[in-house]
């Protein structure tokens, strides 16, 4: 028996991505969009055919959350009226009708979903017209299909709660729920419907969203055995971490089987004697659904044999430990990667082939197919393991000498010093370092990459674009300036490939929202700096101007996380290693004369564990890496960072000890929200909340942004404020970013002379 939890639905070659915007710009039908989107569940299909079921309904234009939401119903009120792909969308892009919902990370991935918003208001009504089609569209093509489907506590626990009291807005939103698993079990005689829960690994944990009020033993309880009695077929799993405390509920329940991840939650050992009281299918995830790194066999069937000391042997289901989403598509077509670190590497078309070699093994079944694998297996284990690639002693004894975290003079006395250095008016307008990546400068950069132009023309194309950048914020008055990163094609990778210890892949993209797609570097060997790796071309922009440039760097915690680590060094170990790296670029910036230093952590929050026990060593290690990054910084050097989609309640002193001078965040889709919580506890660092939704094609008048910032101004004062962008603004286009910084700076404007 094998299982996952879901497929990568981009594509081998992100056709959906290349459709999708296709179809956004007006080029595609809505018709084409759907053959495209069935031609690609239909090769991912064949791929798991030899699993037990394959799965449907993980297939989504977006994310599965906003699938959900739309199913039932649970449309904002200013999108009410907008029908099929214009509101699916709307909720996600944005409208002339409102913005778009906010969007945060999935848990503690760089896969992003869009939060619903929920209402007492709201008349939820159940629509399973596209999970029945694509249950059909399975079927009818001679596939035993599996319904994917995000549990009811999981949906409501990371929605936002509009208005009403939530135990009402539950009661409302479960009923429509459950009018859907009715629509479900219409399908066939016994419909599998695999719940994702992963909001149960949190435990009682009283920081989870909207759960306090709904969330309690007999709850659970009863909604899972109301939909077993409707005949699902169910199983409630889990993954990211251990679920102890609510796997002893789901046990009482009559659910037919139960997934644990025993990869990233190790203690779900702690269950399995239970487990195997009950009556339950443990649904055993131990492929890595998170990492790519080739499965250690041996050593995963000796955590099969050791579930199977408690679980019989006939109610255990080779798994992965969490949706392949997560992971790239396949490694076929990697021809140009080092063939031995290729051999390492294992994708979701190949995790398919290990679990069910594995199912093979455990259950005894060895021909000489599954002979050859595992022998091939055991080879590739061990020389990974004693290769000369993955250790350089000089890095690690660095790594374990190094003792500076601080910076030289507390930011009390650092600020007067920048204050007096800068001169900044009140709200400094800047953005926060990338502009559009125009199909033009892709060009250019894949002309190079293959060789068809040389480097004095592509470096001549690129100073051309930052000519332009600098030109044109100069035009509009924005205080401080950016580059624009025309030189880089990803905010980590651009950083791995001037990094000892990083390889990179031709095409192993995966998703992060919608139609954005990443190509994560993979770490598999010590990290190391052979010369500075943004200073010329920050020295390039910074001589074109006589207001100040940020120099941009990425994080040691951020190209951590949006990495594929090695998995044979601590995490801790790997991302001290990167700081090192960052703080020798930041010297070589200050000493060259950069002024500014934007040290980017978008993905420090994803980080997080998230059992509550877990997160002091996390913060631990991740703020040692930012701070002994940072540290070199001279008091007249001002640093910046920037955090995304992060709830910052439970952080917030955390944020504090990164020491930044300025920390500009995400709230453009949340208002003055966030920022309260930085005033609640009396930060007292700069802080730049973005006023422009850089996810929406939407265009903010200058009116609305004039409005934040007045509504940023209830919460801290001017002199602690700066004005920017959400984010990044390379996935926008020039004719949206150009209104809309222009529209900044001018909403600014009349906020300073209403001031005056």
């Amino acid at each position: 028996m094998s299982n996952i939890l879901g497929f990568p639905r981009i594509g081998k070659n992100r056709e959906l991505k290349k459709q999708l915007e296709s179809f956004w710009s007006g080029k595609c039908s809505e018709q084409e969009l759907e053959s495209l989107a069935k031609d690609l569940r239909k090769k991912a299909w064949e791929i798991q055919k030899p699993l037990d079921y394959v799965c449907t309904n993980d297939f989504s234009f977006y994310d599965n959350v906003l699938d959900l939401a739309f199913m039932l119903n649970a449309k904002p009120h200013r999108f009410k009226d907008l029908e099929g792909l214009e509101g699916y969308f709307a909720m996600a892009r944005g409208h002339k009708k409102g913005v778009a919902c906010e969007m945060t990370k999935w848990l503690n991935t760089n896969y992003h979903f869009v939060v619903p918003e929920l209402s007492i208001d709201d008349n939820y009504c159940a629509n399973a017209e596209r999970i029945q089609a694509q249950y059909n569209e399975a079927k009818n093509l001679g596939y035993k299909p599996k319904i994917q489907l995000i549990g009811l506590f999981t949906f409501f626990g990371l929605s936002k709660i509009i208005k009403g009291d939530p135990k009402e807005v539950f009661k409302k939103l479960k009923s429509a729920y459950l009018d859907l698993i009715d629509a479900i079990v219409a399908l066939d005689k016994e419909v599998v419907v695999e719940f994702s829960e992963p909001i149960f690994v949190r435990g009682f944990d009283e920081k989870i969203l909207n759960l306090q009020c709904v969330y309690d033993r007999n709850l659970i309880e009863c909604i899972y055995n109301e939909i077993s009695k409707k005949g699902i077929k169910a199983i409630v799993s889990t993954f990211f971490e251990h679920s102890n405390e609510l796997t002893e509920i789901l046990l009482q329940t009559n659910i037919y089987g139960i997934g644990l991840d025993f990869l990233y939650g190790e203690q779900n050992k702690q269950s399995l004697e239970k487990i195997g009281k009950s009556d339950k299918v443990l649904y055993a995830g131990v492929i890595d659904g998170r990492n790519i790194w080739v499965a250690d066999l041996e050593s995963k069937l000796e955590i099969l044999n050791a579930i199977s000391a408690f679980v019989p042997k006939d109610r255990i289901v080779v798994s992965s430990s969490c949706s392949l989403l997560h992971v790239p598509f396949s490694k076929e077509g990697e021809d140009k990667m080092d063939s031995q670190i290729l051999s390492w590497l294992s994708f979701a078309e190949e995790k398919v082939r290990e679990i069910c070699v594995l199912e093979n093994v455990f259950r005894g079944q060895i021909d000489d197919v599954t002979q050859e694998f595992l022998q091939t297996n055991k080879q590739i284990i061990k020389n990974r393991k004693n290769s000369d690639k993955t250790n350089n002693a000089q890095v690690r004894q660095r790594a374990e000498q190094t003792t500076q975290t601080q910076r030289s003079l507390p930011f009390s006395e650092r600020i007067k010093i920048q204050r007096v250095r800068f001169n900044f008016p009140n709200l400094p307008t800047t953005t926060i370092g990338s502009f559009p990546q125009t199909p033009q400068l892709r060009a250019l950069r894949l002309s190079y990459k293959k060789g068809e132009i040389d480097k004095s023309k592509y470096e001549e194309g690129i100073k051309e674009y930052i000519r332009d950048c600098v030109r044109f914020q100069e035009e509009i008055g924005i205080d401080v300036l950016v580059h624009g990163e025309p030189e880089r094609n990803d905010m980590v990778e651009y950083f791995g490939e001037q990094l000892e210890g990083f390889v990179f892949s031709q095409n192993a993209w995966v998703q992060s929202y919608g139609s954005r797609c990443v190509k994560p570097p993979i770490i598999f060997g010590d990290i190391a700096r052979e010369k500075p790796m943004t200073l010329e071309w920050s020295k390039f922009a910074q001589s074109l101007t006589k207001k100040i440039m940020k120099g941009m760097l990425t994080g040691p915690v951020t190209i951590l996380n949006w990495s594929f680590v090695r998995d044979d060094l601590p995490r801790s170990a790997v991302c001290k290693q990167i700081a090192l790296c960052i703080a020798d670029e930041i010297d070589d910036l200050q000493k060259g004369g950069i002024q500014i230093i934007q040290v980017d952590e978008a993905a420090f929050k994803e980080g997080y564990p998230l059992r509550q026990e877990n997160i002091r060593d996390y913060e631990s290690w991740a703020l040692e890496a930012f701070k002994i990054s940072t540290a070199i910084a001279e008091p007249q050097t001002q640093i910046h960072t920037h955090m995304c989609y992060s709830e910052f309640n439970d952080i917030i002193q955390t944020i504090e000890a990164l020491d930044a001078d300025v920390i500009s965040i995400e709230t453009a889709r949340s208002g003055n929200r966030l920022l309260k919580v930085f005033k609640e506890v009396g930060y007292t660092h700069e802080v730049g909340p973005g006023v422009y939704d850089i996810h929406s094609p939407r265009i903010p008048s200058v009116e609305e942004i004039e409005a934040q910032i007045h509504a940023l101004l209830e919460v801290l004062p001017s002199e602690q404020l700066w004005i920017n962008p959400d984010c990044g603004l390379k996935t926008r286009k020039w004719e949206e970013v150009k209104p809309s910084l222009k529209n900044i700076v001018e909403a600014v404007k009349k906020v300073r002379e209403k001031a005056r």
